[in-house]
């Protein structure tokens, strides 16, 4: 009796856990320690649940002591898989599709270079071959950005180049962010703060015409920077609260970790007033990182949103490019006027 009792109570600890991990917004957990990387990771966790399943599954085939116990288990782990993919393929497996770049359109181009490991040759290609008017280079210095801008504008893409360095210690405490000269003059402001640890740029027109561009990197949700995280999530968030905003780069985080942030956070199912380029287009379920993984089971934490004057005409995760020293994917993505 004891023996059945002890399971039931295990079988119901391990529900009620895989159901807090999968869904964490239940009780407002998601942007806690360990809950807050459990999230972003929901492919890479379902595929787990499923493998450890079938060995479940085997236990019970071979054990009749363990069969209604290792049974039950399995089928906890399937729903909870079940519930993740459900989760995922709401928010969309990959569709590439772009549509024709309008004069009015703006692109996108997003890459942590993760400290300069991606040559600068090959940065300089994709900035031409997606025609991008905007850049955003967490983990990247002026000096690097300045060649970059110099090779592109050779091939005829014409960039400035605005950066902020926290210090010259870490690359990681650098971001870079290029913008096409033909939006006109863009200045960096500084007054409104900004993220912890790592630098996040504010970029505004000098003569007040065009969007503000934000280029994001928050520090990630690590041991002794969880505050920081929440922090710099926060700042984003805010800087979202204009009018024509467009925000890019390594966030660190997923949608799952906006939920419950803020009252335009819940009305536009990204951060701030800032809709999400993936989820809108059926991206949000592609991995970003770490580029040793398939997209499927990564975690999407590089993003391009926008305020809602802007809709996406098209978005994707690059992948072909998971050898370019990098573990962090290019995104990339085209902004139309909106109506």
């Amino acid at each position: 009796m004891f023996r059945r009792v002890l399971s039931a109570l295990v079988i119901v600890a391990v529900a009620a856990v895989l159901l807090l991990a999968a869904w964490p917004q239940l009780v407002g957990i998601q942007r806690e320690a360990g809950v807050a990387q459990a999230t972003s990771l929901r492919g890479l966790f379902a595929a787990i649940a499923i493998l450890v399943a079938v060995l479940f599954v085997v236990a019970a085939l071979l054990s009749r002591a363990m069969r209604q116990f290792a049974g039950a288990l399995a089928l906890v782990l399937v729903l909870f898989a079940g519930v993740q993919v459900a989760v995922l393929s709401t928010r969309g497996f990959g569709d590439t599709a772009f549509a024709e770049k309008s004069s009015r359109d703006l692109t996108v181009l997003s890459w942590n270079t993760l400290g300069e490991q991606v040559p600068v040759e090959t940065l300089a290609a994709l900035i031409v071959e997606e025609d991008a008017d905007i850049v955003v280079l967490p983990e990247t210095s002026r000096d690097y950005g300045d060649v970059a801008a110099a090779l592109a504008r050779a091939q005829g893409v014409d960039l400035q180049v605005l950066d902020l360095s926290y210090d010259q210690i870490s690359l990681a405490r650098s971001t870079v962010v290029l913008i096409a000269r033909d939006l006109g003059e863009y200045v960096r402001d500084d007054s409104r703060g900004g993220t912890e640890t790592l630098p996040s740029l504010v970029a505004v027109p000098a003569d007040g015409t065009g969007p503000v561009i934000v280029g994001a990197h928050p520090v990630a949700p690590v041991p002794g920077e969880m505050a920081g995280w929440r922090q710099g999530l926060a700042w984003l968030a805010s800087r979202c609260a204009g009018e024509n905003v467009i925000l890019a780069g390594d966030l660190n985080s997923t949608l799952d970790h906006y939920t419950g942030l803020d009252a335009a956070s819940a009305v536009s199912g990204g951060l701030g007033g800032c809709r999400d380029g993936a989820r809108l287009t059926g991206n949000a379920a592609v991995g970003t990182w770490p580029t040793i993984m398939p997209g499927l089971l990564g975690a999407p934490i590089d993003h391009v949103m926008a305020t809602d004057n802007w809709d996406f005409a098209g978005f994707r995760v690059i992948e072909s490019l998971d050898t370019a020293g990098s573990d962090h994917r290019p995104v990339v993505a085209q902004l139309r006027p909106a109506g």
